[in-house]
């Protein structure tokens, strides 16, 4: 119930929320969740590769590697941009 969640949002009964699943897809642009500080937004795009498990084996190793020379990390979340 997309309305119960915005209204729960805009009245802090919850935190916040990410998203990939709308009601109506494409997110309609006016829709009150584009306007939501604590909303992530992200375009119904995700899904199942074969190729996941080695990739996020491979990023995890590197990422341990750099940890362990003081480097820094890949794909880390930058609040200013958003993601």
């Amino acid at each position: 119930d997309e309305r119960a969640l915005i209204r729960a949002l805009q009245e802090g009964w919850i935190a916040g929320a990410g998203l990939d699943v709308f009601e109506q897809e494409p997110l309609p642009a006016d829709s009150p969740l584009w306007k939501l500080d604590n909303v992530i937004l992200s375009p119904h795009v995700s899904g199942f590769s074969p190729l996941y498990d080695a990739r996020a084996t491979d990023l995890f190793a590197e990422n341990l590697r750099r940890y362990l020379a003081g480097e820094r990390l890949l794909n880390l979340f930058d609040p200013q941009k958003g993601y």
